[in-house]
């Protein structure tokens, strides 16, 4: 049952019809032989990574002409200074995508505002105006309800930062005793916190709250009522470090215990 639109922002609207846009790009390309385009170091897009982001790019100018947009792909149009910024990494995921594999996502955010993230082949849109956080599929709107009954934990196996080790965090005895490792580097995994498909997820770095590839995720997830924080269970900021999001409490700090090694 759809609730009572006087608690959606216009932006939250904005922010699904661009996401929308992206992910139907995404669908109609998929399969198909794509011209990649190479960034270095075994990272690369693809056409449908720019067609897609040119999608997105139309509905946010459309909708709000004085914006400025970061993109993954076409780097910063507008003032980098605007009050208002958007983030849009249109195709989180691109090496599952390439591969024939359907765990991605469209990434879509306002710097401190309203988020979308789409998953262009289940046809939902998670999305948030900032307050509370939804999932919209088949025109009904239903309020994520995040929980850790599933077990199940996404861990970025990337390049660690100083500290922390994946590996280390998923041979953990505790670990092993309590959750199941899944490992699909993308926000799809983010959106699957906040709506009780996955307890928790793990992964390092640096200050992600301003990324293209993870601002969208962290918005839904803070909006649904998980607990966020890095890795080291400070706050996310320009000191953070990497990402842990989880869907209640007991799972985060458990998580955080294995993580800073063993008591």
């Amino acid at each position: 049952m759809t609730e009572p639109d006087d608690v959606y922002s216009d932006d939250a609207e904005v922010a699904v019809a661009a996401a929308r846009a992206g992910a139907d790009v995404v669908r109609a390309l998929y399969g198909r032989q794509l011209t990649r385009i190479d960034k270095g170091g075994g990272d690369f897009a693809t056409a449908a990574d720019v067609a897609a982001e040119q999608a997105i790019l139309g509905v946010i100018s459309a909708a709000r002409p004085d914006d400025a947009v970061l993109g993954e792909e076409g780097g910063q149009q507008g003032a980098a200074g605007a009050a208002r910024q958007w983030l849009v990494d249109p195709l989180c995921g691109t090496l599952n995508y390439a591969a024939g594999t359907r765990l991605v996502a469209v990434n879509v955010a306002l710097r401190g505002g309203a988020a979308a993230v789409a998953d262009p082949f289940s046809g939902e849109i998670f999305f948030t105006g900032g307050e509370t956080a939804r999932v919209r599929h088949d025109g009904t709107d239903t309020r994520l309800a995040p929980t850790p009954a599933t077990g199940l934990v996404d861990v970025n196996l990337d390049a660690n930062a100083p500290g922390f080790s994946a590996t280390d965090l998923l041979a953990d005895p505790r670990f092993q005793a309590r959750f199941r490792p899944r490992v699909m580097s993308t926000t799809l995994a983010l959106a699957w916190v906040a709506a009780g498909k996955r307890a928790a997820y793990v992964t390092d770095g640096g200050d992600l709250s301003g990324s293209v590839h993870f601002a969208a995720g962290i918005a839904l997830c803070r909006a649904a009522g998980c607990v966020v924080t890095g890795i080291d269970g400070a706050p996310i900021g320009p000191s953070g470090r990497g990402l842990l999001a989880a869907a209640d409490a007991e799972t985060h700090g458990l998580l955080l215990s294995m993580i800073s090694g063993p008591q």
